[in-house]
């Protein structure tokens, strides 16, 4: 129960979010909120393909893939997920909440809302849900690592 709250809390704050950068920038492309000057903006960017705005104006394809990818992972991660520890089921629900929050506006919108731009590290413009993603991969790799190394360290322990 605690990790279908994860995932909808999450999916929540990423599709209001969403929906605020929308009210404000009143769907302009480009639309612009500096924070930190010549660093960090949020602007209103759609993407109508994948990741890092790749495949542009293939957004059926891209969503088709997707639904087939994510119910693949859902399969898979239904059946192995009694044996994760506790954080790598807290890693997977973040996961699935970014999935989940992105494919809402493929399916919704027809394109992703993107608007975290940190101009002065790179050129892309990323939303909340890809944050999910990556933190839910740091997760599920740090616990693995703590896992591997608490194992090895109690083997070492034996000898």
């Amino acid at each position: 129960m605690l990790y279908i709250i994860i995932i909808i809390v999450l999916t929540g704050i990423d599709q209001y979010t969403k929906y605020e950068m929308f009210r404000i920038a009143q769907g302009q492309h480009g639309y612009s909120i500096p924070v930190l000057k010549d660093f960090f903006n949020f602007t209103y960017v759609e993407n109508h393909g994948g990741i890092f705005g790749i495949f542009q104006g293939k957004i059926n394809l891209f969503t088709i893939a997707s639904i087939i990818l994510i119910a693949y992972v859902v399969f898979t991660e239904f059946k192995n997920f009694k044996n994760y520890t506790k954080w790598t089921r807290i890693g997977v629900s973040v996961i699935a909440a970014g999935a989940l929050g992105n494919m809402i506006d493929r399916i919704f919108r027809g394109f992703v809302i993107d608007m975290i731009d940190f101009r002065g590290i790179w050129g892309f413009v990323f939303n909340v849900a890809d944050m999910y993603v990556h933190i839910g991969i740091y997760i599920i790799v740090v616990d693995y690592l703590l896992k591997k190394r608490k194992k090895k360290s109690g083997l070492q322990k034996i000898k």
